[in-house]
Order: C-alpha cells, then sequence, then structure tokens
C-alpha cells in the first residue's frame, strides 16, 4: 500500500501530487481528463490572477458552482495566496446569501452565470450588490457578468510571477484559515465552521488510511463541495492517496450509473438518500458493480433496510458507515474492516486516526460505558471554532480540545459508537425519553416504507409525543395503523408513534440530510 501524504497545508499536497504522479490520479470532468500536474499549473495561474487583483492572505472568497473543475482551481488557488474559501450552496438564495456573505465578510464571488432557468446570478448579483458591501470582485465562470465584474476565464490565463507566488505560498502556516464551512441549518441561524489546512487534511488524512487510497482508486464524486462530505472526504482524501475523482455536477442517479460505466469506480460513497435514489432507479439492475470495492454511507444513520439493500448490490465491496460534521472538517468516525454486518448497521462505527471520543452528560462530565450522553470528539481534526462567533464556539469548542457535537448516543463494550440522533430531536412522551432515530430505523424496516423522520410535539397530557412523518414507497398504500401496530410488535409501549403523517416528500438540506427544524416550524406554526 502506498504511503499516504502527511503534508499540513493544502498546496503542498496538491505539489507533492504532482510531482509524483503526474500520470495517474487527477480528475475526470465529462470527457476531460485533469491531471494532478494540470490542477496545480491552472490553480498557480489563478493564483497569480488574483494577487494582482490584490488578494491578500485572510480575504474570503465565496465560490457559487457545481461540482466542476473551475471549482477546485479557484480552492488551490485559494490555498497558494492564504484566502479562505466560504462554501456557497448552488441552492442558496438571497436571504441565505445575505446573512453568510455578511457575515463572513466576503471579499470575493466566484459564481456561474445562470443555473438552468433556476436562478441568474448575473442579474441576481448586480441587483444585490448593494446589500453585500464587503464584496469588491465579482467572478463570473464563463458567459458575460455584468460592468465591473470579472472573467474567470481571463484570471486563469494569467501569467505567472514565480517571486511573488512563492512569497504568498511561502507565509501560509497548518492552522490558517482553509476553508468557512457554514452548517446546513437543520438547527436555526448557519454557523461557518472556520475550518483550517491542517484540521481539513487531519481529517482526510486519517480517512484515506482508513479506507487504504491508492492511485488506482476512482469515485465518482456527487457530493457538493460546499460541504465536507464533497470536499474532504471526496477530493482532499483522494488527493493524499493520488486517487481519482470523476466530478459528477448534480447528483443525478442515471448520470453516475451512465460514468460507472465508462469508469468503473472501485469506490461508490454518499449520503442515505442518495443510495436510496440510486438503488430504486431503473437503469441500476443494468451497471455491474464488481469493481466496487468499498461503499460508503455518511452524513446521517443509515437504515438497516437500506445496509442489507447495498450489501446485496455490491457483493464484492466493503459497506462502511461514515461519521462526520462540518466543526470536524470531515470524516472523524468510520465503520472498522472487521465489523460484521450487525455492528455495522448498528453502529456509525469507532474513531479514525488518532481522533478520541467520549460520552458526557449534560453538566459536561464523562460517563459510563452503555449510557447515553453526547458524543464528543478530540484530535486535529477539529475545526477553530465557528468563524466570528464567541459564544457559539464556547458553547461547542471546550478549553481542553473537545468539540461537543450535540449528537446522543453510547459506546457499546466493544467499542462501537451507537449514535441515538440529535441531543434536541429527543422527547420526553409521559416521562421516558425516546430517541427518533431508534423509531426511525425501525419503520425505515417496513416494506412500504421509503422514508421517515421522527420529532416530538407538545401534548397537554404526556407533555411530548411522536410525530411521524412517512413517505412511502411508489405505488405502496399504507395506513397509520398499520405502522403503530407494526411499532407495538418491536418497541416499548412509550415509543409507538402517537401520530403519523404521510408525505409525499420531505424538506432535504443540499446535501440530502432530511431538515427536521423545517418539520417542527411547520408544527410550532400550527399550534399557534
Amino acid at each position: 500500500m502506498m504511503e499516504i501524504s502527511k503534508a499540513r497545508i493544502v498546496w503542498k499536497a496538491l505539489e507533492e501530487a504532482a510531482k509524483s504522479q503526474s500520470n495517474q490520479g487527477g480528475y475526470f470532468y465529462q470527457e476531460q481528463k485533469i491531471s494532478f500536474k494540470e490542477m496545480d499549473e491552472a490553480s498557480d495561474r489563478l493564483a497569480a490572477g488574483l494577487l494582482k487583483l490584490g488578494f491578500q492572505k485572510g480575504d474570503r472568497i465565496g465560490i457559487i458552482g457545481l461540482n466542476q473543475p473551475e471549482w477546485l482551481y479557484t480552492y488551490f488557488a485559494a490555498a497558494k495566496i492564504g484566502a479562505v474559501v466560504v462554501g456557497l450552496n448552488v441552492r442558496y438564495r438571497d436571504m441565505e446569501l445575505d446573512y453568510i456573505l455578511n457575515q463572513s465578510e466576503t471579499r470575493a464571488i466566484v459564481t456561474l452565470p445562470g443555473l438552468g432557468d433556476h436562478m441568474d446570478y448575473v442579474k441576481f448579483f448586480d441587483g444585490f450588490r448593494s446589500k453585500v458591501p464587503s464584496v469588491k470582485e465579482f467572478i463570473f465562470i464563463g458567459g458575460q457578468g455584468f460592468e465591473g465584474s470579472y472573467s474567470f476565464t481571463d484570471l486563469l490565463n494569467t501569467e505567472v510571477d514565480g517571486s511573488s507566488l512563492e512569497q504568498a505560498k511561502a507565509a501560509i502556516q497548518p492552522d490558517d484559515l482553509m476553508i468557512i464551512i457554514y452548517t446546513s441549518g437543520t438547527t436555526g441561524q448557519p454557523k461557518g465552521a472556520a475550518i483550517t489546512h491542517n484540521s481539513q487534511l487531519a481529517s482526510a488524512r486519517a480517512q484515506a488510511e482508513h479506507t487504504k487510497i491508492e492511485p488506482n482508486d476512482l469515485i465518482q464524486l456527487a457530493l457538493p463541495f460546499n460541504h465536507v462530505g464533497g470536499i474532504t472526504c471526496g477530493i482532499l482524501t483522494m488527493l493524499l492517496g493520488r486517487a481519482t475523482c470523476e466530478l459528477i455536477p448534480i447528483f443525478d442517479p442515471n448520470l453516475i450509473i451512465e460514468r460507472a460505466k465508462v469508469n468503473p469506480p472501485t469506490i461508490m460513497a454518499g449520503v442515505p438518500t442518495m443510495h436510496m435514489l440510486l438503488l430504486m432507479n431503473e437503469n441500476f439492475a443494468s451497471l455491474n458493480t464488481d469493481s466496487v470495492r468499498l461503499f460508503i454511507s455518511g452524513g446521517s444513520n443509515a437504515d438497516p433496510a437500506l445496509l442489507t439493500r447495498l450489501y446485496e448490490a455490491f457483493p464484492k465491496a466493503k459497506v462502511m458507515n461514515l461519521y462526520g460534521l462540518s466543526e470536524s472538517s470531515g470524516a472523524v468516525v468510520l465503520s472498522p474492516w472487521n465489523s460484521d454486518f450487525d455492528a455495522t448497521v448498528q453502529s456509525i462505527g469507532k474513531p479514525i486516526g488518532n481522533f478520541q471520543v467520549k460520552i458526557v452528560d449534560k453538566k459536561g462530565n464523562e460517563i459510563a460505558q452503555g449510557e447515553i450522553g453526547e458524543l464528543c470528539f478530540k484530535g486535529e481534526a477539529v475545526a477553530s471554532g465557528y468563524f466570528r462567533m464567541p459564544e457559539e464556539t464556547a458553547a461547542a469548542f471546550d478549553g481542553d480540545g473537545w468539540l461537543h457535537t450535540g449528537d446522543m448516543g453510547y459506546i457499546d463494550e466493544n467499542g462501537y459508537i451507537i449514535l441515538m440522533g440529535r441531543l434536541k430531536e429527543m422527547y420526553i412522551q409521559g416521562g421516558y425519553n425516546v430517541y427518533p432515530v431508534e423509531v426511525e430505523n425501525l419503520i425505515s424496516k417496513h416494506p412500504k416504507v421509503a422514508m421517515v423522520a421522527g420529532i416530538g410535539v407538545s401534548d397537554p397530557v404526556l407533555g411530548e409525543v411522536g410525530r411521524y412523518y412517512i413517505v412511502p414507497k411508489h405505488r405502496e398504500e399504507i395506513s397509520a395503523e398499520e405502522i403503530k401496530d407494526y411499532c407495538r410488535e418491536h418497541l416499548a409501549d412509550y415509543k409507538v408513534p402517537k401520530q403519523i403523517i404521510f408525505r409525499q416528500e420531505l424538506p432535504l438540506t443540499p446535501v440530502g440530510k432530511i431538515m427536521k427544524s423545517q418539520l417542527k416550524e411547520e408544527c410550532e406554526k400550527k399550534e399557534k
């Protein structure tokens, strides 16, 4: 097995890959192959263009783009001049952009001119400029911008002034900020996780070593780059192992299946929602999955029924769960290689690399094995805090270096971490603690259920009761009583849902997690 890069600064990781194996590994985008050497040279030119515009260390650059080479050119160029990338999702609209760009005081935005019929960014930003006074440069990828904006192509063709670029690169330290990733907003106002070069690479390195990444590995990467799932768990993990990423612009099961036939992947990864849609696609049966050695499911608890289907669909692959957060810069937990089906289904795995885990009670005291409390992690992957939010930082990142995740769980007798859901998701029904994830895992096994999400809602008698939103499988008819009977067979009576609501779809974050906060808000509005 090839030794994984020990680089602690992002541009050094790319430079090492470019020098060591310029013809192996790199990126596929549509029919285009981009080697590490070409990525290094292109980002040098873009970095030179940004330096000519007067960019300095610490300046923030927002990126609105799909999973495409320009996103990575910008990311690596920022890494070379000490600029900080602000991850923006193509689905963000004026409210999110207003808050994030002003809160981060972003200096420049690199953006698509538009996104199909959904958004005209040229028109939008032309009218929005007055609301984001810190933004001085609007840089459009292809197409024409408005008067005073810049062309990405022009900047990408800048002649490199070697001495000024080397000077900028030399000033960067491992603990400098690399990227600010705003939490996906499942609860309250987004918070910008301040991720450093070193914290991001520490997570990527631990994942690359654990998953045994090698230069002949290939992944089709559809997780968005403005999230740790795409940029850390995907791009940087594969970079450190000198492997290949095929960039999938936006999640599309048909495109993934089509490209997998052209470039058979050795690794497949995504969030449970993506896996479900892939397996349900009518073209999936035509895909030969024999090349896949590893299938990673991350982002939220994969339910047992889905993992069973993944085992059957990818018979030659090891199936692993992955757990990580924006605040941990990427993955901190993965299923061990020797994890059997039951252990993989029931747990998120064990810490990777040198990362430590502990479970604490409400007062922050460590509790015994098997007891449920809040998951805390320690290690180099932990972000430096929330950008310009000292109170929120103090609440989540303690003085001893522990990240308090807000996730509830326990550690079993074999050292596996069992996730019980968010601290704020637990509800107390008639004096009993109920963790929705436990009930969701059961309901998701029902043959007629496609998706499920549970929340606690107020009740005059029991204090709180469980309300579960269910999306039935296509053409399946199911009743609330059928679900309740099914739960009564397998769960304690106080965990049986009191309310069942059927929906055709559930609200999802940009990375495919169910937005329980939106379901909660809906309930609260109706109660008022």
